[in-house]
């Protein structure tokens, strides 16, 4: 571990074996761990190290690998650190267990990781869409999500042609082919 790590982040690293950690920068660290691994980490930096703020959940797709990356983001105040937790998950099933009951602010990014990539989180508060109501289609932030095969599917198209755009195309305005 680097010498840029507190003390107190590398005594709790060192309570979880296989937990690979490098200084991304002088108040950042990145700790890559087996997702079995992730809730007793994250109990440890919270209790032992002060990490008490979850910032934020990340997903990344990573289709080729047939993987979702979710990345944890924790914050303490007293040591200004941001610690970014990365795991890795099958994307067949894509389940994970919620760390709601370890960080409360993780309800609201699982709700939204599983509404935008299709991620479900066994335990989590609630896991109905709460930006895309009245969405129909397959998750959209995966990777193998195509816009127009989706608009082409779902959408009839229609010729465009108010009047008022035919008077400013007459007269050599507007948009003309």
């Amino acid at each position: 571990m680097s010498e840029q790590i507190p003390v107190v982040l590398q005594s709790v690293f060192r309570e979880l074996p296989g937990v690979q950690v490098r200084a991304t920068g002088p108040r950042r660290a990145r700790a890559d761990l087996h997702p079995d691994r992730l809730p007793t980490l994250l109990e440890l930096l919270k209790g032992r190290a002060g990490y008490l703020h979850l910032s934020a959940i990340s997903c990344v797709d990573w289709p080729a690998n047939d993987e979702f990356e979710l990345v944890y983001h924790l914050v303490a105040y007293e040591t200004p650190t941001l610690i970014s937790a990365h795991i890795r998950i099958p994307r067949d099933p894509g389940q994970y267990v919620s760390v709601y009951d370890i960080h409360a602010p993780a309800g609201f990014f699982e709700r939204d990781i599983h509404e935008m990539f299709g991620i479900h989180f066994e335990g989590a508060p609630n896991m109905e869409p709460f930006i895309l109501t009245e969405w129909q289609g397959p998750p959209p932030m995966r990777k193998d999500f195509s816009t127009i095969d989706h608009v082409n599917a779902t959408y009839a198209w229609q010729e465009y042609g108010p009047e008022w755009l035919k008077e400013l195309e007459a007269n050599g305005g507007g948009f003309v082919e």
